[in-house]
């Protein structure tokens, strides 16, 4: 079954990637102590530097809050997660995507929209930044066959510690905005931090 759903959530990328059936997307496996493996696919947008990391595996069972007494192990919520990012590929990025993608199994989070999910360490080599705020992506939800919940797609910004202080204190939404009045483009490696006022 969950191999079904894995290859569900594969054929979804690829179509909305656009991936032919003789091209395939780059990928890369990461396995930690005691979970499932993750795998984590790289779509690049032909004639552009963008490129895109999605998690597959997160997915495989619904995510579970531990605090909640009564839980649904076939209704309830599954995720992967998508960095877009332009240039080359940052080393330790799949890394990163991976710890994300395992901490339902691992820590019992819930990924979902508005969610920070602090690393307290550069998500790839280097990297200014020590978190991912989670958001809704333009990927459409992954339909799975009744009675599973499907499948939400959820795109993983990458942002600084003085930005996940700021999420903490005014949420999410602020943040989103201050990027935008400050003309922040997400998906450069080399951004500076948003400064909201």
């Amino acid at each position: 079954m969950t191999a079904d759903i894995l290859e569900a959530v594969r054929a979804h990328l690829g179509a909305h990637f656009a991936v032919g059936d003789d091209t395939a997307p780059d990928e890369a496996s990461v396995t930690f102590l005691g979970a499932e493996r993750m795998a984590i696919l790289r779509f690049a947008d032909p004639g552009s530097t963008v490129a895109h990391y999605v998690s597959l595996g997160c997915s495989r069972h619904p995510m579970v809050d531990p605090g909640e007494f009564v839980t649904d192990p076939v209704r309830g919520p599954r995720a992967e997660i998508v960095v877009t990012l332009r240039g080359p590929s940052p080393l330790g990025l799949a890394r990163s995507v991976a710890i994300v993608a395992a901490a339902p199994a691992v820590e019992g989070l819930v990924l979902e929209p508005d969610a920070l999910i602090d690393l307290e360490t550069p998500v790839w080599q280097d990297a200014p930044f020590t978190a991912f705020l989670l958001g809704r992506s333009d990927i459409d939800d992954v339909a799975l066959p009744d009675p599973l919940s499907p499948v939400a797609v959820l795109a993983a910004v990458p942002i600084t510690p003085t930005e996940a202080a700021w999420v903490r204190l005014k949420g999410a939404d602020a943040m989103r905005e201050a990027w935008e009045q400050d003309g922040v483009d997400v998906a450069d490696p080399h951004r500076r931090a948003a400064s909201p006022a």
